[in-house]
């Protein structure tokens, strides 16, 4: 069975990750989508939090589990019998970083692959960051992360959306 983890902190999870992992699972027989657990970051929502939307948000893929480490990605994908690490690409300035994790990852466990997958177009731009960013000012998240996640977005912000027409008056 070729199994992949598909690592990051998905605070929140948005419609790009959902892509990458809609084609993940179309090249391995399972994805671990494995959120890590990251000290040094301020999170918005708790590793529980991210777990039951990540969950929600894979429901109807039969070969995607959520799971949560901490630690060495590479270590954790070699506790798990992956063969794979994915990795999104945005825009070539993701590159550099990932292809020197890609590079560390091989000299501590040479016999896991990373795997790039570029974004589709729709989604070159979006970030967990940029969707906060944007909800924190009361803008439209809608069609950026799945329904339940703008929902808990907007309340763990505190802020509620504005349409247009309304914070123009």
């Amino acid at each position: 069975m070729k199994i992949a983890v598909y690592p990051g902190s998905f605070d929140p999870v948005t419609n790009g990750h959902l892509d990458i992992i809609a084609r993940s699972r179309q090249l391995f027989d399972k994805v671990i989508v494995a959120i890590a657990v990251n000290p040094n970051k301020k999170a918005c929502f708790s590793i529980e939090d991210r777990l039951a939307m990540l969950r929600l948000a894979v429901e109807g893929f039969d070969n995607v589990v959520c799971d949560s480490f901490s630690g060495l990605t590479v270590h954790y994908a070699a506790s798990v019998g992956a063969s794979a690490i994915i990795r999104g690409l945005r825009a070539i300035s993701d590159f550099e970083n990932e292809f020197m994790m890609a590079l560390m990852n091989r000299k501590i466990a040479p016999e896991i692959e990373t795997v790039f997958l570029m974004t589709s177009t729709e989604y070159t731009f979006l970030s967990s960051s940029a969707v906060k960013e944007l909800a924190r000012f009361g803008g439209p998240v809608t069609g950026l992360v799945p329904p339940q996640v703008e929902k808990a977005l907007y309340d763990v912000l505190g802020v509620r959306f504005q349409p247009k027409e309304e914070a123009d008056q």
